[in-house]
């Protein structure tokens, strides 16, 4: 299982073999069925957690009731409460697996250990957080900004390795819309 990761560090921030070993050292491999909960709401995020296969999502159950999806994470993805894992606090949000899935766990205070033992390490989280920021800002403004349908377009084409792997109320609960607009609106568009 940890072969996928360290294919991932070695591709994505450069690591060494040596390197690769300390991260080898401090990850926790963990198998999780379908519907398990890696995190719930309420406890504390003490892991980032690396996809080695599968698909997990992170979601929170609003005033209402209502389920609203946050992230979804699939091979080669990082997931986690960020908030909780960075401050510590209970988590507001949900991690469960979508299917049956393998994940990679490292503990908070060993991923920042490890940021300062390895300075490639260091760079390569940077680099994902700027892009874990720039993606969370593309969303808002898609979701303040765009209409049901150019957001669901936006999402097929971003992310086309989820449309088969989600189900369709999951989708229109990351796009912020009912089952109902987005069968509407994916109608349209099978039809165009």
């Amino acid at each position: 299982m940890f072969e996928s990761l360290a294919v991932y560090l070695k591709e994505g921030a450069g690591l060494s073999d040596e390197e690769l070993d300390l991260v080898r050292q401090v990850t926790i491999e963990r198998k999780l069925r379908k519907r398990q909960y890696l995190l719930q709401e309420g406890y504390a995020s003490i892991y980032n957690c690396f996809v080695a296969k599968g698909c997990l999502r992170l979601y929170r159950i609003g005033k209402d009731g209502a389920e609203h999806i946050l992230k979804f994470a699939i091979e080669n993805w990082w997931i986690s409460d960020c908030e909780s894992f960075s401050t510590g606090h209970p988590a507001q949000g949900t991690i469960d697996a979508l299917e049956d899935s393998e994940v990679l766990l490292i503990k908070k205070e060993d991923f920042e250990a490890l940021t300062r033992r390895i300075p490639k390490f260091q760079r390569f989280k940077e680099r994902l957080d700027a892009r874990n920021y720039d993606a969370t800002q593309r969303r808002i403004l898609s979701n303040i900004s765009e209409t049901a349908e150019e957001r669901y377009l936006n999402f097929i084409k971003s992310y086309p390795q989820f449309y088969s792997r989600v189900p369709l109320h999951m989708v229109a609960s990351f796009l912020g819309v009912t089952r109902e607009t987005l069968s509407r609106v994916r109608q349209q568009y099978l039809k165009s």
